[in-house]
């Protein structure tokens, strides 16, 4: 996790693409850069390395300690579920991104709906270092790969592999991670292309972050945060209209859900003025 100086850049670069209107923009420091040859070479030797039987055994023992960490980590969070998901049983998953474990939430929903839940993660994630790393390479991980040949073809083949399967996938709208962005912003239309072409509907979620009054020990300059998981409704696709109408819909669906989310949560009308009220947790307001 970012804390110190890091978390003040982040911050600045977070305020600098607000102002930019580019809301799709890196903010994270120090993320890694490869070419997209690197791109397909690294993918593809993920999915290799999938075949083992020794990554098999790790990956097993990894996704049970996950699901224990998320119920320890999210103890003192909330799940507000109106549904009964249970009857989906096949999905994308889409919430706000704005921290390495805003996915904790999801995978208690998806768990409490006896749900296997995989992530689609960038490229570059598998670089990570240290446990982070670890746990994109040994996770029911989907990597994306700027190789519009794996887009179009490789892709969609894994996507649809595990959806036969009956499980949920999760993927992030917003592409980028914003370190504790409370505001919605505006979705590529790429997840809601798939779930089109698939068939599938999107489980829509927003993340509320409340501060809380506990000041985080590495980090004096932030309190500590509670979240709140929403589960909006269900997105599903119209089998009369074609793969783009149903794409363009479902995106334009799932942000206006989330906006009204937001809208709700924090009592006040979404807009895109840049306040560091926006960084849930940070004391420097």
């Amino acid at each position: 996790m970012i804390i110190g100086d890091n978390r003040e850049k982040v911050i600045e670069n977070i305020k600098k693409n607000v102002l930019n209107n580019d809301f799709h923009a890196k903010a994270e420091i120090g993320d890694p850069k490869i070419s997209n040859a690197d791109s397909l070479k690294l993918v593809n030797d993920f999915w290799k390395a999938k075949q083992k039987n020794t990554d098999k055994v790790t990956s097993f023992f990894t996704k049970q300690f996950f699901k224990q960490v998320a119920q320890l980590l999210g103890k003192n969070d909330k799940i507000d579920n109106p549904q009964d998901l249970r009857k989906i049983p096949r999905a994308f998953v889409t919430s706000n991104h704005f921290n390495q474990l805003d996915s904790l939430p999801i995978a208690r929903l998806a768990s409490k709906n006896h749900k296997n839940l995989y992530f689609v993660i960038e490229d570059t994630n598998l670089l990570l270092p240290s446990w982070i790393g670890f746990l994109m390479k040994h996770l029911p991980t989907i990597p994306l790969s700027r190789s519009i040949r794996y887009l179009g073809r490789d892709f969609p083949k894994h996507l649809n592999e595990v959806l036969r399967k009956n499980n949920w996938i999760l993927i992030y709208p917003e592409q980028e991670m914003w370190f504790n962005y409370r505001k919605p912003r505006p979705m590529q239309k790429g997840t809601y292309y798939y779930a089109a072409k698939l068939n599938v509907p999107i489980i829509s979620c927003f993340t509320e972050i409340r501060d809380t009054k506990s000041i985080e020990k590495s980090d004096p300059n932030f309190f500590k945060t509670q979240t709140i998981l929403h589960v909006l409704p269900t997105i599903y696709p119209n089998p009369k209209l074609s793969v783009e109408q149903n794409a363009k819909l479902m995106c334009q669906k799932d942000y206006e859900q989330k906006i009204a989310a937001y809208e709700k949560a924090y009592g006040k009308k979404l807009d895109y003025n840049f306040s560091y009220t926006d960084i849930a947790g940070y004391r420097k307001k």
